[in-house]
């Protein structure tokens, strides 16, 4: 009889700790499908979903990591359910890390080179700048952030001499220009809600088509309050135009290939230079400190009739961003 006792107390405590596994390994599961709906769907709307997504890559990750949890837990079900979803994610991240270079649509074109750089406001970054300018020779560089003391410094450094052409609206913290060898003429933004294009010029490049160039810096979503100009900047942004002028846009997004808002901007005819060649999980922002964990926002977007022959992340000193460059293939005409 006591026997007997024993084995019901034993069967008694082993219950709730299957249970509490059971319930673990499934609230492990409701998470990631979660994630997996709102980031295949496109459902983050406003404050915080729009700054979580923007962590997909590293729930991607985790969510390899929880397959190996709910096995540990004994729950082969809900493991496998997890696998499917871990795939998903996998699926929506990965390509951004297996791309190549690609040529441009109808032929090869003449080669352009662009650089994109938000400086921080801070003046410091300008001889650093200039050292990358002479490293990767951009033909046009977009820079944001740039206040009158980062102009000046700029100048002060040589970028003059490397890139003569400007075309600037320097301010505060969305202060932008665009430096070129090529000559550039202004040009006014596209109408639209948002404010996102601060720079905007065009250019002629012998054998290819009339350039139009985009110095690109909408609000960042940080808070509640900055989500509508955050829509509204992005959505402000011009579609590529396939039979006029060969768009580019550079700059700091303040999004990422997991926010709809962006891949909105992407699928108006536009490929991201880094994703394309496997360069789309370096990260950008932030590169001074390790919080929050970093994040690809800074992109260089190229009209979907240019081939992307290279794309890389480079360090600017004292900025708080990471610089993108692209060296795109045009397409002929002009």
């Amino acid at each position: 009889m006591a026997q007997a006792r024993l084995v019901a107390a034993a069967r008694s405590a082993t219950l709730p700790r299957m249970h509490l596994r059971a319930l673990a390994a499934w609230a492990l599961v409701a998470a990631t499908a979660a994630w997996v709906a709102v980031r295949a769907l496109g459902l983050e709307q406003g404050y915080p979903a729009v700054q979580l997504l923007a962590y997909t890559p590293v729930v991607a990750g985790g969510a390899v990591v929880a397959v190996a949890i709910t096995l540990l837990l004994g729950q082969r079900t809900a493991a496998a359910c997890v696998a499917v979803l871990a795939a998903v994610l996998v699926g929506l991240v990965a390509p951004r890390a297996l791309g190549g270079a690609s040529g441009a649509e109808g032929g090869s074109g003449p080669r352009l080179r662009v650089l994109t750089a938000n400086l921080y406001g801070e003046p410091r970054t300008a001889a650093g700048l200039v050292e990358i300018v002479r490293e990767t020779r951009p033909d046009v560089l977009s820079v944001q952030e740039l206040s009158p003391s980062v102009l000046r410094a700029l100048d002060a450094a040589g970028l003059g001499e490397l890139l003569p052409e400007l075309v600037a609206s320097p301010g505060g913290g969305f202060g932008s220009g665009l430096y070129s060898r090529l000559p550039l003429e202004r040009r006014a933004a596209v109408p639209g809600p948002g404010r996102g294009a601060l720079s905007v010029a065009r250019a002629r490049l012998p054998g290819a088509p009339v350039l139009e160039l985009y110095a690109v810096h909408p609000r960042a979503p940080l808070r509640r309050s900055d989500m509508p100009q955050w829509r509204a900047d992005l959505r402000g942004l011009p579609p590529a135009t396939p039979g006029g002028a060969v768009r580019i846009l550079a700059g700091d997004f303040n999004a990422t290939l997991d926010h709809a808002e962006f891949r909105a901007v992407v699928g108006g005819g536009y490929e991201d230079a880094a994703a394309e060649t496997g360069a789309g999980l370096r990260a950008t922002w932030p590169a001074d400190r390790r919080f929050p964990p970093p994040v690809t926002i800074d992109h260089v977007l190229a009209d979907a009739r240019c081939g992307v022959r290279a794309a890389r992340v480079i360090d600017v000193p004292r900025s708080d961003h990471r610089a993108v460059f692209a060296e795109l293939e045009l397409p002929r005409g002009g």
